[in-house]
């Protein structure tokens, strides 16, 4: 069982519009503490082998400018990556996805021996997304499957069992995985109200969202 209330609330969110070499962009932040140390969510960050066991199959190469595919979803490159060391790490790399590029940052910080903070940065240029995208969604289309992940590496690093897209696809029928992606969707609207948005333009993304998810 997931506590869901707990994960949601362990994950901190916010959305900004920026600026990219002159284009205009939106910016979704997550971040986790974790209770491990940072070697080893460095590992399984960075390990296919871990990577396919809370988040996707990937293949290709790892390793600074080299190219990578997960299964049924992004591929991309490499274009930084700095291991452990003096308690901070992370890397960052391209998102190419349905004929678009983003850029996804990891950066993590140790918190302690047995404590580590994950940042997630996804940043994609506005007129990249597809036609009423952003209108319909909102933060959430994007964000909410990040929160998947999230999940699925602490559900990892806890030593909860291994996260399948099979056994996540059926788990987002349940009652305790629509309640998540409910209080995911939320919260994705809340971030956005916090950056100036709409309250009710944001709920009304945050239901499509859910419904994109769940299915109803």
């Amino acid at each position: 069982m997931v506590d869901v209330n707990a994960q949601i609330a362990a994950v901190d969110r916010a959305v900004r519009t920026d600026a990219l070499d002159g284009a205009e962009t939106r910016v979704q932040t997550l971040a986790q503490t974790y209770p491990s140390p940072l070697d080893d969510v460095w590992d399984a960050v960075t390990s296919a082998d871990r990577i396919a066991r809370w988040f996707l199959p990937v293949s290709g190469e790892l390793t600074l400018g080299g190219r990578y595919q997960l299964e049924g979803n992004a591929a991309g490159e490499v274009l930084a990556c700095t291991p452990p060391a003096d308690g901070s790490a992370g890397y960052r790399a391209t998102w190419e996805y349905g004929g678009g590029v983003s850029w996804i940052e990891i950066a993590l910080r140790s918190e302690g021996s047995d404590t580590t903070r994950l940042e997630l940065i996804h940043t994609a240029r506005t007129a990249d997304l597809p036609p009423g995208f952003w209108e319909l969604y909102g933060p959430g289309a994007t964000g909410v499957g990040w929160d998947g992940g999230l999940l699925g590496l602490a559900l990892h690093l806890a030593g909860s069992g291994d996260v399948t897209p099979e056994t996540a696809e059926a788990w987002a029928f349940t009652d305790e995985g629509r309640s998540f992606y409910r209080a995911a969707a939320d919260g994705w609207a809340r971030a956005q109200v916090a950056d100036g948005g709409d309250a009710v333009a944001a709920q009304a993304s945050a239901d499509a969202t859910y419904g994109f998810y769940t299915g109803t």
